[in-house]
């Protein structure tokens, strides 16, 4: 097998289809525990691993424990939360101080035309078990950094709690007082110097897979796109938006990016 580079989004407990998971995808432990056997048994082929960590607070604005609706209770998880229905009073933030960065947010956000804020479970906190790797791929990894003398790369995102971050590389809404939700220049020129193919895989394929993909499109060149090929078996969709993963998967190989499982990966590099 030819020489490669891995890019592992959110390989993360919280995403996991397992008990204690606060936001399971269906089919995300399959995913992850094939690609931490994959890593085992091909580990000298791999030459860099970057790994991404949805990394939150416990409060933020794409959570539950961000809004009350207006008779006071709690938000539930996928409620959908719009500029228009924070002005009518039909959502608020808790923290009242919080209602003119709110709306500033939502605004930004809804501009395009394309976006909206999703009320996700509360996930991924930074220094809980749901933020740790999938035990068997951190094992997998940890042999990895053994055999080669290489460290993976850990990229946290999502750590700023007043803009959204589904991809790898940049907020939802980049805020002027906060580096850290510009674009990634340093992890995307990284990727775009890689030589080898790189393999993409992550969960949850509808979501911050998808996005991150898409800034990809944005930013690699035409030939580091042809070299990237995404692990149709290694990354599943939130439940409910397979249709929104199958369409981004179209995009993708009609942009010229490849699909492949890990079966398929010999012939191919």
């Amino acid at each position: 097998m030819r020489p490669c580079e891995l890019l592992i989004i959110d390989p993360q407990n919280d995403f996991l289809d397992i008990e204690g998971a606060a936001l399971p995808v269906p089919g995300a432990g399959a995913d992850m525990l094939r690609l931490a056997d994959w890593l085992q048994q091909h580990r000298a082929a791999v030459q860099a691993i970057t790994v991404t960590l949805d990394s939150h607070a416990s409060v933020g604005i794409e959570r539950t424990s961000f809004w009350l609706q207006a008779d006071g209770s709690a938000a539930a998880p996928f409620s959908l939360v719009t500029a228009a229905a924070v002005r009518a009073g039909q959502w608020r933030p808790r923290d009242a101080g919080r209602s003119a960065a709110v709306l500033a947010y939502l605004d930004a956000l809804e501009a395009p035309g394309q976006r909206q804020l999703v009320v996700w479970p509360v996930h991924c906190v930074l220094g809980t078990w749901g933020h740790n790797i999938h035990a068997g791929l951190a094992s997998s990894i940890a042999n990895w950094e053994m055999h080669s003398g290489q460290l993976c790369d850990k990229v946290l995102k999502g750590q700023n709690p007043m803009t959204e971050q589904y991809s790898a590389f940049r907020a939802e809404v980049p805020r002027a007082d906060d580096p850290r939700t510009g674009l990634n220049l340093q992890l995307m020129a990284r990727l775009a110097a890689g030589s080898g193919p790189l393999l993409v895989a992550g969960e949850a394929l509808s979501h911050c897979v998808a996005a991150s993909v898409q800034d990809m499109l944005a930013h690699l060149p035409p030939a580091r796109l042809r070299q990237t090929l995404l692990l149709s078996d290694c990354m599943s969709p939130v439940a409910g938006f397979e249709a929104a993963g199958q369409a981004f998967l179209a995009q993708a190989r009609s942009a010229g990016i490849r699909t492949a499982t890990l079966s398929e990966l010999p012939a191919l590099l």
